[in-house]
């Protein structure tokens, strides 16, 4: 069965940091390009972060540039987001997806990240 799992959100304090995974099982993330995405409520879903599956290269939405940090491991089949100094604006439903091509293919459940003291 085809499935993305993110795991890692919680509740944490302003200037706090999370590290958020996006586990694949029933395919192999090596040849996909992965997302990021979250959405709070009463918003739109936004991208915060992508990165491709050839060269590793990197995209971060500006509202998180220097304190968000996107990683591959394919030998956990995982992508991960480190992410710092959180702000209660970061408060969102975290998502991953997976595409080989233009459109995404794959979104996980989502994991609830709150910054709140």
């Amino acid at each position: 069965q085809v499935q993305l799992v993110e795991s890692g959100g919680g509740l944490v304090q302003p200037g706090g940091s999370l590290r958020l995974s996006c586990a694949a099982s029933g395919f192999t993330l090596d040849y996909y390009a992965i997302g990021w995405f979250r959405q709070a409520p009463g918003k739109e879903r936004e991208g915060v972060s992508c990165i491709s599956s050839s060269d590793g290269s990197t995209y971060y939405a500006d509202s998180v540039k220097g304190r968000f940090t996107i990683s591959r491991d394919n030998a956990k089949n995982t992508v991960y987001l480190q992410m710092n100094s959180l702000k209660p604006e970061d408060t969102a439903v975290y998502y991953c997806a997976a595409r080989l091509g233009l459109n995404y293919d794959y979104w996980g459940q989502g994991t609830q990240v709150t910054v709140s003291s």
